[in-house]
């Protein structure tokens, strides 16, 4: 989506398109519950649970690092990720308001 078509829409939903963009990877899943299941920051240990290069979990973890969905420290040489709770807190109210504001219609198409 070019710069000046995003501008013709809400800052919201300009925001819920670059998270859900964000996680619109089976890899990028795959990575946030790895790390919602380890409940903790996670270091090195994508690569062995996934099976993918470091270069691809990295270039993963930038994306969505970039979209505020993971945050990370640093730990000596590495970089240890987890998950951004004030806007995975926020994702979450989205996307319920979103899905929340369909109702069933038994005579539709």
């Amino acid at each position: 989506m070019g710069l000046t078509k995003t501008e013709i829409f809400t800052e919201e939903q300009n925001r819920l398109a670059v998270m859900l963009k964000a996680i619109a990877h089976p890899a990028r899943i795959a990575i946030l519950q790895q790390i919602i299941k380890t409940n903790a920051c996670i270091c090195g240990d994508l690569v062995e649970e996934l099976g993918l290069a470091q270069a691809t979990i990295s270039q993963h973890l930038k994306e969505l690092k970039t979209a505020g969905l993971i945050q990370g420290t640093i730990e000596g040489v590495s970089v240890c990720y987890c998950i951004n709770p004030m806007v995975w807190d926020d994702l979450q109210k989205q996307l319920s308001g979103f899905f929340g504001t369909y109702s069933l219609k038994t005579n539709c198409c």
